[in-house]
């Protein structure tokens, strides 16, 4: 039975297009989910041109439970997923990467949750944040906004840098910055622009703190002179940072989290999937405040 998907092709606006493949089908430990609302990361309009014309796309997705498995969530719950191939009427997906949604949360906002709010939180986890100074750049993008919400819940001050700031500082930001100038000494950077505010977030890392280096939105080179990552004192490091293994845990943990109006799934961009151009371009453009999430249908 064929299924709509959105799939690479380089001619086509977003260098992506709704088109007829063979449908998902899963494997033994995989569930199927019939897909309901999907959402749009950076990275995944960034990288799509080089991906071999035809694929299916994306990771993020919410919908239902169509065929479920062994350790799987029950037939018909609405679920949350992250998974490649997302972007289609079905998914298989691992039923270790789906959870189920509580009934306050809507399918759309769900959507919106897995790749950047499982960055932002797994990212967080790498370092105690109890009582800590902690550095969102790119603050106003949809790991940004996520990273700023669960910091704060987990105890630190959080200083969030963006180029557009509206809505951080309700978001728990005790401090919301452009730039980095005057800065006291912060312990752990969640940085999702690289280029030259990388260089700039690591002269403001405290001995012994760490920078994540989650994207790289800036598209720009970093240059860091000679010396410059010397330091006395505890090991400055810093680190990359992709794991989303297993994530079904964490996936329940965030959909609690919207469930008792902890966390914001910061939706800036809604419509159809058919619209996908135009979601891609407001995403690239940093149009978007926060996530952009399609309607399958």
């Amino acid at each position: 039975m064929p299924m709509r998907a959105l799939v690479v092709d380089p001619e086509a606006p977003a260098n992506l297009r709704i088109g007829t493949v063979a449908s998902a089908e899963p494997q033994p430990g995989q569930v199927l989910v019939d897909v309901h609302h999907i959402s749009l990361n950076h990275g995944e309009i960034s990288f799509a041109a080089g991906r071999e014309p035809g694929t299916v796309h994306g990771y993020d997705a919410s919908g239902v439970i169509a065929r479920t498995a062994a350790g799987g969530p029950r037939l018909g719950a609405r679920v949350i997923a992250f998974g490649s191939g997302a972007w289609a009427e079905r998914l298989a997906v691992d039923a270790d990467a789906v959870a189920e949604i509580p009934d306050s949360v809507g399918l759309s906002d769900a959507a919106a949750l897995p790749m950047a709010g499982l960055t932002a939180l797994r990212t967080l986890r790498t370092a105690p944040i109890l009582g800590k100074r902690v550095l969102v750049t790119g603050a106003s993008g949809g790991v940004g906004r996520y990273a700023v919400q669960l910091a704060a819940i987990g105890g630190a001050h959080v200083i969030a840098r963006a180029t557009r700031t509206d809505g951080l500082a309700e978001l728990g930001a005790h401090e919301v910055v452009t730039d980095l100038d005057g800065i006291a000494p912060v312990d752990l950077v969640l940085d999702n622009v690289g280029g030259p505010g990388l260089r700039e977030a690591w002269d403001v890392l405290a001995p012994g703190g760490s920078v994540q280096n989650i994207g790289w939105t800036s598209g720009e080179p970093v240059e860091f002179p000679p010396y410059s990552l010397f330091a006395i004192g505890p090991s400055k490091s810093l680190n990359t940072f992709g794991d989303v293994a297993s994530p079904a845990a964490d996936l329940a943990a965030l959909a609690g989290f919207v469930a008792q109006g902890r966390l914001s799934p910061e939706i800036g961009w809604r419509g159809p999937w058919d619209r996908i151009a135009e979601a891609a371009d407001a995403l690239l453009g940093r149009e978007v405040r926060g996530k952009a999430v399609l309607e399958v249908r």
